[in-house]
């Protein structure tokens, strides 16, 4: 008698499979980091041998969260069983066509929470191989900065994100599987005309991806490397499957997509040995011709004399509207952009010390 009451007052469930279900939701709340960060430890020994012994923390970190969902996950669906009511209550009554001994079938909440659980579980355990994913791209990306190779720094983080996209591309399919009970092979070959509308409507990010393969392969530039591609100029940040991210010279972040990295005319500043000067200077009409030819003259051997610069010319190029123009050309070799500056800039004043001492003068923009 008095056991019927108590089961009337929760719902159909015994005081002893409620205190269960108590107990084991505690515990799990209680001790899910511990339980964590144990695992993690104990699955960091399998890559003890690939991973200093300093990354050990990093592993830790990255798997905290995911294991802690799982555990929380996990305690939730054994405290869940341990009850009997309502999960037997059927929701709705549907006509099984698979097995034909269960024409008329019910789905049961409890049915219900169990593919509620298994999608989370499911996502949970692949979310822990993304996060070791990334550890494993965190030691190869510092292994690629201790050897100064620039394609291997470019290279990691493309087959991280690869990587990651074939596991989520197969924790879809496990999903549509275990889940919602959906034949993938079935699915993939029944897509026919469907799967070439797809496919024509995914065409750019197809190009965009085979982009990518073609930049690894070619190695048109690197990371850090400074390009001028499409009218933008600034140094290649990252490259990804869709696009590649550069960073210009006033800190402004671009992002290109890959097709257009390798369809376009790609100019690689890094890459150069030197780099070219053009300008031209105006002189006054009433500077006498000895005198024009002795500043061409000293500017040229200015130019011959100086360590930077090579194959300087200069030469009277014509009759402006307002100015006798001589035209100065020369490259400078390969240096830092600030270099680069500071030597056109002692050109300059050079060039204007020797106009004065010619008693010469430049002309004013009329």
């Amino acid at each position: 008698m008095t056991s019927n009451f108590f089961e009337q007052i929760f719902w159909g469930n015994t005081i002893k499979q409620y205190c269960i279900f108590a107990t084991i939701l505690i515990l799990g709340i209680l001790f899910k980091r511990l339980v964590s960060r144990t695992i993690s430890r104990l699955l960091f020994k399998l890559f003890d041998k690939f991973a200093d012994n300093h990354h050990n923390q990093t592993f830790v970190d990255l798997l905290l969260k995911p294991f802690e969902f799982f555990i929380t996950l996990t305690t939730c669906y054994l405290a869940v069983n341990q009850l009997s009511h309502p999960l037997q209550v059927v929701m709705f009554h549907y006509k099984n066509t698979i097995d034909k001994t269960k024409v008329n079938a019910t789905f049961t909440i409890g049915e219900f929470l169990d593919k509620v659980f298994l999608f989370l579980i499911i996502l949970s355990v692949f979310w822990i191989i993304l996060r070791i994913i990334d550890f494993i791209a965190i030691v190869l990306l510092n292994r690629a900065l201790k050897t100064n190779d620039k394609a291997d720094v470019q290279l990691v983080p493309f087959l991280k994100e690869l990587l990651k996209f074939i596991v989520a591309f197969i924790g879809f399919f496990v999903l549509l599987g275990y889940v919602f009970e959906v034949n993938a092979v079935s699915l993939i070959t029944g897509l026919g005309i469907g799967g070439i509308a797809i496919a024509m409507a995914a065409k750019e990010s197809l190009e965009n991806l085979l982009g990518s393969f073609l930049i690894f392969m070619d190695k048109p530039f690197t990371v850090g490397d400074v390009v001028k591609v499409n009218g933008v100029e600034g140094a290649i940040e990252k490259v990804g499957f869709r696009s590649t991210i550069i960073r210009s010279t006033d800190k402004t972040t671009i992002v290109i997509p890959n097709r257009s990295m390798i369809s376009g005319a790609l100019e690689n500043l890094t890459r150069r040995n030197f780099r070219r000067v053009k300008f031209n200077i105006g002189l006054n009409y009433k500077t006498p011709n000895q005198n024009i030819k002795n500043i061409i003259a000293q500017i040229t051997d200015y130019l011959k004399q100086h360590p930077r610069i090579t194959d300087p010319t200069v030469n009277f190029e014509g009759f402006g509207d307002t100015a006798l123009n001589i035209q100065i050309l020369f490259l400078i070799s390969d240096l830092a952009y600030s270099d680069f500056v500071s030597v056109k800039q002692d050109v300059n004043f050079k060039i204007i010390d020797i106009v004065k001492e010619n008693e010469a003068d430049f002309t004013f923009p009329v």
